[in-house]
């Protein structure tokens, strides 16, 4: 069970940190509505700016410390169970908007593996 969470962790961190760090300006499929940067995501949202800099550096962090978790086994709970609480968030914001469910399923891909981390392996 080490190795398959282990895994898990190594996935949903690199993850995040590859949408937060270097998609963060690059259009992909997954934008809520015709967003093309996260920053346009946020205000498709209707979220204020400042949002998206407290949830990126959450997320960040979160994920860096969910990859430290392999050393330091304390921090896995906690960081994916905070990784999941901000996960549902864009679940939640993919359904607000409307989007169609494909633009939903990273972000409750990495919802459900968070919650594998923490409630299975």
């Amino acid at each position: 069970m080490d190795y398959i969470s282990i895994a898990l962790q190594l996935i949903v961190g690199l993850s995040i940190l590859n949408v937060w760090l270097i998609q963060y300006n690059k259009s992909t499929q997954w934008r809520g509505g015709n967003a093309t940067t996260l920053k346009e995501e946020f205000a498709v949202y209707g979220m204020p700016e400042w949002s998206l800099y407290l949830i990126g550096f959450l997320k960040v962090t979160l994920a860096i410390a969910l990859i430290a978790g392999i050393w330091y086994p304390e921090l896995v709970n906690p960081s994916a169970l905070g990784l999941a609480f901000l996960l549902a968030g864009s679940v939640f914001m993919h359904i607000k908007i409307n989007d169609p469910l494909k633009k939903s399923i990273p972000a409750l891909l990495f919802l459900i593996l968070c919650l594998l981390i923490v409630f299975v392996v």
